[in-house]
């Protein structure tokens, strides 16, 4: 009896290993998927305040998401290199502008590890990239590469801020490979998020 439960064990140990990794294959990013799967609270816990901040400021809800997971892994309270701070490791220079645009006033930098002003803030400044490059067919990588590495760098890497390129030129005319790995990455997890149609 004991050798038949065991074997029963092993059974069904085995047919929940193969349909979790079917699960994870068939997601299109099984690493993600796992990382999710194991921590739910890290992967989710801000997602109805990125969908919130979002709608507030016209932007798709897995745009936002895909930026705040490739720049801290939803991380509140990380540090980037250059003084970067939060969720969307936004710098002071852009807060600034986005606490003077948006009359906040007293504004502290070190409020950017709140969540919520983070995700204001960079959402914001996402915002007004993404409209700055609204003439293009799909302005997404463009206000991606003005996130990243400025408006002057984007600006020559379309060739003028009256050009009308295509996004696979734009993305080839990148020379700096970080800024345009990154914009590759968060197009990458957009469409990732799109094809299972959710967050």
């Amino acid at each position: 009896m004991r050798r038949f439960l065991f074997k029963l064990i092993i059974c069904a140990l085995l047919a929940t290993a193969a349909g979790l990794g079917w699960f994870l294959m068939k997601s299109g990013d099984p690493t993600y998927t796992l990382h999710e799967f194991i921590s739910p609270g890290r992967f989710q816990q801000h997602d109805a305040l990125i969908r919130s901040v979002a709608a507030e400021h016209h932007l798709d809800p897995m745009l936002v998401k895909a930026v705040v997971w490739r720049e801290s892994r939803f991380d509140a309270r990380k540090f980037g290199s250059a003084g970067e701070r939060g969720l969307m490791q936004v710098s002071e220079k852009a807060a600034q502008e986005w606490a003077t645009e948006n009359h906040v006033e007293n504004f502290r930098v070190e409020e950017l590890f709140d969540p919520k002003v983070n995700l204001e803030a960079g959402t914001w400044y996402l915002r007004r990239a993404t409209q700055h490059w609204e003439k293009q067919a799909d302005p997404i990588p463009f206000a991606l590469a003005e996130y990243n590495a400025g408006a002057s760098r984007a600006q020559r890497w379309a060739g003028g801020d009256d050009a009308v390129i295509p996004p696979d030129t734009f993305r080839a005319n990148i020379d700096f490979p970080g800024t345009r790995k990154y914009v590759d990455s968060i197009i990458a997890r957009l469409e990732f998020y799109k094809r299972r149609g959710r967050m």
